[in-house]
């Protein structure tokens, strides 16, 4: 194990587990995947434009970007009335890219990913 992964807690006995643990959690929501896809996609977008894309009320979108960024996966900058919103770090798209790449694994063959040359996201 390098001295790196030890530093960052990814030893069996790290406190960060169970707080890892809730990340899973909040990103076990097919709703707050597309979410994070669109911020990753965009940067930055306001909750009617994300409602838009995830084919979602604003309000339900709203309730969703609220506890992602109690989480700290997303943050703000207001602009006047408006709430822009994006991914506070890279980690989060990460993560939901990660499990994309873990579903296409259950679908049996070469998962696109594996495909050289491709554009994978």
């Amino acid at each position: 194990m390098s001295a790196d992964k030890q530093q960052c807690g990814f030893l069996v006995e790290s406190p960060y587990v169970e707080l890892a643990v809730e990340v899973f959690g909040m990103l076990a929501d097919a709703t707050r995947v597309r979410i994070i896809l669109a911020l990753d996609a965009a940067g930055e977008l306001s909750v009617n434009h994300i409602a838009d894309i995830v084919d979602k009320s604003p309000a339900a979108v709203s309730q969703h970007l609220a506890k992602l960024r109690l989480a700290r996966i997303v943050g703000t900058r207001q602009e006047g009335q408006r709430v822009f919103y994006r991914l506070e770090n890279e980690h989060a798209s990460q993560l939901v890219a990660d499990a994309i790449f873990q579903a296409e694994h259950s679908l049996g063959g070469t998962p696109r990913h594996h495909h050289a040359g491709e554009d994978t996201r």
